[in-house]
């Protein structure tokens, strides 16, 4: 297990230590958009839930019965490849938090995939009638 990251730095103003509190956990625009995609296509499943018992992860979209977890990857925290960013402010903080953001996400993979689960990670940015339609290819399979 990787060691702790330092402290988290002062916001570096009061606009980006407000916009940093106002961050969701959960129900993001993107999320609520495959939601209710998924939901239109007659899939049902658990939110913000965690697919394996003793995994410190919790998945997006959980489909129990198929073991199916659906990721909705922010373009910043994650780090896409199209989008990704670093402040400036508090930049050698930011890189190490992003890196290991990546690594994490790398081995809830791996041990959800070893635990015979499904894990399908789609960007923020992604139509959510595509996600939803690979989504629901990968339920029905499932079943």
């Amino acid at each position: 297990m990787a060691p702790p990251l330092p402290p988290t730095p002062p916001a570096s103003s009061p606009h980006t230590l407000n916009v940093m509190r106002r961050m969701p956990r959960r129900d993001t625009k993107p999320e609520l958009a495959i939601r209710r995609e998924l939901h239109r296509r007659g899939l049902r499943y658990r939110v913000d839930a965690a697919p394996l018992r003793g995994l410190r992860c919790r998945a997006d979209v959980v489909f129990g019965p198929a073991r199916v977890a659906l990721f909705v990857d922010s373009c910043f925290f994650h780090s896409c490849p199209e989008h990704a960013t670093v402040p400036r402010a508090n930049r050698d903080w930011w890189v190490e938090k992003l890196r290991r953001n990546a690594e994490r996400d790398q081995r809830n993979n791996r041990a959800l995939t070893e635990a015979g689960w499904l894990v399908i990670r789609c960007w923020e940015h992604e139509a959510p009638e595509a996600v939803a339609e690979l989504v629901e290819a990968a339920v029905r399979a499932r079943r």
